[in-house]
Order: structure tokens, then C-alpha cells, then sequence
């Protein structure tokens, strides 16, 4: 098996062996809790920028298909590290192993590394850029291409990951969203579907002048990569667009909205990553397992007099979701959608198609 190096900004080095595509690639490296669906979040857009460590043990076993794919294009992480990867893959779905899907799309992969070790590192000094490399040994030389590069926050990942041009994904005679693409994950596109919306996705630059004249019944913003706060374009067509039209965003589309709406955001630690995030609902007391992909929270006390705080991370008590006192506006940080993870959540897509409902009426 051939050496490969993980190297963190600040000077940690894991020793392992390629497992994917030659090369190298740097990111913010982050872990993820799921015990299943690594295709899911090698393909979710809301990855690319980092590196993903898994922290289950057994990554591979049961391969690839062709139906857990979250984006059109293939993977969108800059890295996969897991601590075993398992090269015989065992499932009537498979189309072929993690591997070489990996090498197919130039992912790079390292494997045989203590992933424990490495997540106890990042829960303890936070998310930080890091580099894996197949080609360079050099661990002085490795180091200081991770300190000269950008830092995640410093790149705009959803111009790379949005659509270029607008599509349907449903059309249908039914009440029309448009969704802002900043990053979308198919099965968001497929929930909305189930609810009952014709469904076009636009670009996640295009004027909000322009969303409005298609008349939409109502609109979402998309998950998505990255830092809210370099997204100025997603804001200020966020900010025409509330009060005109039934609003609804899922974690970027959820941070994008608290900006528009004059508030702010900040980065946790380490971030949220996983299928296992017990979330709240204030309203009724139920409490869902949730899906979780994000390293910025919005801060609800700068928010205080426009929105309630609709639910509440029981982990470290992070706001997961807001509405607006005034317009049909609401949101989540967590992914309602899953893909990987638990459904519990998915009635939130059915909360919006009723606030949808309500406002056709007024």
C-alpha cells in the first residue's frame, strides 16, 4: 500500500496509506459521526472545502450505487480519511467500491490512521486546514503549503458547486418553489416534490428581481458550503425577497436569512457533523434525531424582536431553527432531509407547504 500524509495547520501529522485518487488536497478537515452513508456526504455540496474524517471505524463494506447520490457530478469533499477502509464491498446495490470511486472522481484517501485520535484533536484545538498528499513525503513542505493557503472562510465554494443555469427538477401542475441553489442536495429537491411543489432550481446568483417575476408561489435557499457571511450576493437577494414571498431555509439558506434580516453569524468549534443530533421543537416538545452539517450557528439574540427560536440543539444548546414574528419566513440549521440519517425531521418540509397553503388564502 502506498504511504500517505495528513498534516494539519497546526503541525499535527497522521501517517496512513492512499486509499483513493494520487495527489494531494487541502481543506478544512472536520469529522462526521454517521455510522452509514458515506456516499451521501461524499456528495453533499455543503462538503466541498473540506476534508471529511469519519470517526465509524469500517468505511466501504457496502460499496457504491447509483441511487445515493446527493449532487449531479459526483463527490464534492476535497478529502476522505476513515480508519479502515474495507475493500470487498457487499450489497445488491453495489455498482463498485468506494476506491474506485474515489480514484474515478480524484478524491484523494488515506486510511490507517487512528481517526479517534484525530477526532479528539479537532474536538479539542477546532476545525482547522489540513492537507493530504500521496506524492509529497516532505512533512516541512506539506506544512507550508496547508499555512499558505486560503482559509475556508476566504472562498466562495458556491460559485464551484451551484447550478449554472436554471432547471426543472419537478414541473407539474402544482404550486410553484423555486429553490436558490448554493449547493442543493437532491433529496431536499425530492421532499419538496413530495409535498406537493413544482420545483425549479435557479443559480444561487440570480437576481432576485428575476426570481420574483417568475411569480413563484414561494421560494427556498439551499444548503450549502462555506462561510454566510462572503455570500453579500445570497444576502441581498434575500433581502428583496422578504415579505413578498413564503420564505424557507435549511442551514446556509437558514444562516443567509439571519444576515438578510440584519442578525449575525459565528463558527463553532468544531462544527455539527453526523446523523445523531438530538434537536427540540419548542413549539411542541417533541425531539427529533437529527441529520447535521454546519460550522456557522446564527445568533438569535441579534435577532431579538423579529424572530422566535423555534428549536434548540440538545447537544450544546446551539439554535436550530427560527421564524419570523411577521412573514411566512421559517428555517432550520439541521437537515430535515437527511440523506444520510434518520428521518424524523422530514415533517418540516410539510410545515412549510402548509405555511404555503395559509398564504395563498390571506
Amino acid at each position: 500500500m502506498k504511504k500517505a500524509f495528513l498534516v494539519l495547520k497546526d503541525g499535527t501529522v497522521f501517517e496512513g496509506y492512499s486509499f483513493g485518487a494520487d495527489g494531494e488536497s487541502i481543506g478544512e478537515v472536520v469529522f462526521n459521526t454517521s455510522m452509514t452513508g458515506y456516499q451521501e456526504i461524499l456528495t453533499d455540496p455543503s462538503y466541498k472545502g473540506q476534508i471529511v474524517v469519519m470517526t465509524y471505524t469500517q468505511i466501504g463494506n457496502y460499496g457504491v450505487n447509483d441511487e445515493d447520490i446527493e449532487s449531479i457530478g459526483g463527490p464534492k469533499v476535497e478529502g476522505f480519511v476513515v480508519r479502515e477502509y474495507q475493500d470487498y464491498p457487499s450489497n445488491w446495490r453495489a455498482k463498485g467500491s468506494l476506491k474506485e470511486y474515489l480514484q474515478k472522481h480524484g478524491i484523494v484517501g488515506i486510511q490507517g490512521i487512528d481517526t479517534r485520535a484525530l477526532t479528539k484533536h479537532l474536538r479539542d484545538n477546532g476545525a482547522q486546514m489540513g492537507i493530504i498528499s500521496t506524492i509529497d513525503s516532505n512533512i516541512e513542505s506539506l506544512h507550508k503549503k496547508v499555512l499558505n493557503h486560503s482559509d475556508i472562510s476566504e472562498i466562495d465554494h458556491v460559485n464551484t458547486v451551484m447550478c449554472k443555469e436554471p432547471y426543472w427538477f419537478h414541473k407539474d401542475d402544482l404550486p410553484l418553489c423555486i429553490v436558490y441553489d448554493y449547493g442543493v442536495k437532491q433529496n431536499i429537491l425530492k421532499n419538496l416534490k413530495r409535498v406537493g411543489f413544482s420545483v425549479l432550481v435557479v443559480p444561487g446568483k440570480m437576481p432576485a428581481e428575476e426570481v420574483l417575476a417568475m411569480n413563484p408561489n414561494c421560494i427556498m435557499l439551499s444548503n450549502g458550503p462555506g462561510d454566510p457571511q462572503i455570500l453579500t450576493y445570497a444576502v441581498e437577494n434575500a433581502k428583496k425577497i422578504i415579505g413578498k414571498k413564503p420564505l424557507f431555509g435549511i442551514c446556509l439558506g437558514h444562516q443567509i436569512l439571519g444576515l438578510a434580516l440584519g442578525g449575525r453569524t459565528y463558527k463553532l468549534k468544531f462544527g455539527h457533523h453526523g446523523g445523531n443530533h438530538p434537536v427540540k421543537d419548542l413549539k411542541t416538545g417533541t425531539i427529533a434525531i437529527t441529520a447535521q452539517n454546519h460550522n456557522y450557528c446564527v445568533d438569535i439574540d441579534s435577532l431579538k424582536g423579529q424572530v422566535r427560536l423555534t428549536h434548540k440543539n440538545l447537544y450544546d444548546g446551539t439554535e436550530e431553527g427560527m421564524e419570523h414574528v411577521e412573514y411566512p419566513i421559517f428555517s432550520v440549521q439541521h437537515h430535515p432531509e437527511a440523506g444520510p440519517g434518520p428521518n424524523d425531521a422530514l415533517d418540516v418540509f410539510d410545515q412549510f407547504r402548509k405555511i404555503v397553503k395559509e398564504f395563498e388564502k390571506v
